[in-house]
C-alpha cells in the first residue's frame, strides 16, 4: 500500500478525528439545526469562552465550520455549519412542537419561503410572521415561489406578536429577527440567511430559497408533533 495517502484521505482523516471529542461534536450536533454565535453555544452548551474557541479553531482547521457578519449587528458573528463536508451525519428527533413559526424582519420573502418549503417536508404545521412587518409580500417572493411550485396562500404579512402561540418552534431566518425577538421565543432556532431583498435580484431569491430548502431539508426529520412517532 502506499505510504502517501491522497490529500482526501487526510482530510477525512483530520475531520473524524475532530469529531472524536464530545464537546466538538456536540457543537456540529447543534449547528447541524441552525447557526448561532460563539457566545449563543457557550451558553447553550456550558462551555467557557476559552474552551469553546479552542474547539472552534480545530473545527474552523478542518473545514467543519465558518463565520459569517451578521447583517443586524455588525459585532457580531455566526458559526454556519459546512455540511457539503460532512458525509452520513443527519439529524436526529431532537424538538417536540405543535407548529413551526419562520419568522424574518418584514415577513416578505424568506419566511414565506421557508414555511411553504417546510410544508413540503413535515406533517408538523408552519407559519410565518415578521418583527417588523411589511406591506405585502415580496412581489419576487412569489415569482420565486411560483417558479418552484411552492404554495404562499395566503400570501400576506402577518406580525409575530398576532401569530406566536404558546410552545410553537420559532426559526428566525434573518439575523435582525433573531436580534430583534431577544429574550421572546427563548427556545428558538437560527438560520443566517442573507436578505435577497437588498438586491432583489432573481439569483438572490433563487439563493435564499436554495438556502433556506437546504436547512428544512436537515431540521424538519429533528422535529416531531406533541405524541408523535419517529416511524
Amino acid at each position: 500500500m502506499n505510504a502517501e495517502w491522497s490529500e482526501s484521505v487526510v482530510t477525512r482523516a483530520q475531520r473524524h478525528a475532530a469529531l472524536g471529542e464530545p464537546a466538538r461534536l456536540a457543537i456540529i450536533d447543534r449547528l447541524l439545526l441552525g447557526d448561532a454565535s460563539p457566545s449563543e453555544l457557550g451558553q447553550e452548551l456550558g462551555l467557557p469562552s476559552n474552551l469553546l474557541a479552542h474547539h472552534l479553531k480545530l473545527l474552523d482547521q478542518v473545514g467543519l465550520i465558518e463565520r459569517s457578519r451578521s447583517e443586524g449587528d455588525r459585532r457580531r458573528t455566526y458559526l454556519r455549519l459546512r455540511v457539503q463536508h460532512l458525509t452520513g451525519l443527519a439529524p436526529t428527533p431532537l424538538r417536540t412542537a405543535p407548529r413551526v413559526v419562520f419568522v424574518c424582519t418584514h415577513n416578505s420573502a424568506r419566511s414565506h419561503l421557508a414555511a411553504a418549503l417546510w410544508k413540503r417536508h413535515s406533517t408538523v404545521p408552519a407559519a410565518s410572521a415578521g418583527t417588523r412587518p411589511a406591506g405585502r409580500v415580496h412581489p419576487r417572493t412569489l415569482a420565486t415561489a411560483r417558479k418552484h411550485g411552492l404554495s404562499l396562500a395566503p400570501a400576506r404579512t402577518s406580525h409575530i406578536d398576532e401569530t406566536l402561540r404558546p410552545d410553537d418552534l420559532v426559526v428566525a431566518v434573518c439575523d435582525n429577527a433573531h436580534e430583534q425577538l431577544g429574550p421572546q421565543a427563548p427556545d428558538r432556532l437560527h438560520w443566517s440567511v442573507p436578505d435577497p431583498t437588498r438586491t432583489g435580484t432573481d439569483d438572490a431569491f433563487a439563493d435564499a430559497l436554495s438556502d433556506l430548502a437546504d436547512r428544512v431539508d436537515r431540521l424538519a426529520p429533528a422535529v416531531r408533533p406533541p405524541g408523535g412517532s419517529d416511524d
